[in-house]
C-alpha cells in the first residue's frame, strides 16, 4: 500500500502543478495555445510515469526487506537518474553523438512527449514510445511478482 499511496499523493501534486503550468503558458505565451495530438496523449504519458514509479517502488520495497542498505542507494541514485533523463534539458541540447545514450533510457520518449505536447518542441519516436510501454509493463510485472514472492516471508524478515 505504501508505493500506491505515494503514487496517488504525487498524482495530486502533479495535477496542481499541471494546472499552474497551463495558467502560466496561457498568460505568458506570445502565440495562441494550440492543442496538438501530443497534448492529448498526456494521460498516456502520465499512466506510463505512474507505471514506472509504481513498478520501481514495489521492486525497491520488496528488495529492501532483505537488503536494508538499498534505501541509501535509491536515495542517492534517483536524483542522478533525473540527469540521465531529459527532464531539465531537451534531447536536442545534447550533442548528436551522445543522444544514443539518452535514447536508451525508457523515460526519454515520455519526457520528450510532454515537452512536445506542451511546448511544441521535442523529438518523439513512436517506436521508442512503444518500447518504453513494454519496459514499463515488464518492470511492473517483475515488481509485482517479486513483491508477491517476498510478501509471504515479509514479517519474518522485518
Amino acid at each position: 500500500m505504501i508505493p500506491v499511496s505515494v503514487v496517488l499523493s504525487n498524482l495530486i501534486s502533479f495535477g496542481i502543478q499541471l494546472g499552474t503550468l497551463l495558467v502560466i503558458l496561457a498568460v505568458f505565451s506570445r502565440a495562441p495555445l494550440r492543442v496538438t495530438g501530443w497534448v492529448l496523449l498526456t494521460p498516456v504519458f502520465l499512466l506510463m510515469l505512474v507505471g514506472y514509479g509504481l513498478g520501481g517502488g514495489i521492486l525497491v520495497c520488496a528488495l529492501t526487506t532483505r537488503y536494508r542498505d538499498l534505501i541509501h542507494l535509491v536515495t542517492f541514485g534517483v536524483p542522478l537518474l533525473m540527469y540521465a533523463t531529459p527532464v531539465i534539458y531537451p534531447l536536442s541540447a545534447v550533442p548528436e553523438r551522445y543522444q544514443w545514450v539518452l535514447r536508451l533510457n525508457p523515460l526519454t520518449p515520455v519526457m520528450e512527449g510532454f515537452r512536445l505536447g506542451f511546448l511544441g518542441v521535442g523529438t518523439v519516436d513512436v517506436q521508442q514510445l512503444v518500447t518504453s510501454v513494454g519496459i514499463m509493463l515488464g518492470l511492473l510485472s517483475v515488481g509485482l511478482m517479486l513483491f508477491s514472492h517476498v510478501e509471504r516471508t515479509f514479517m519474518d524478515t522485518v
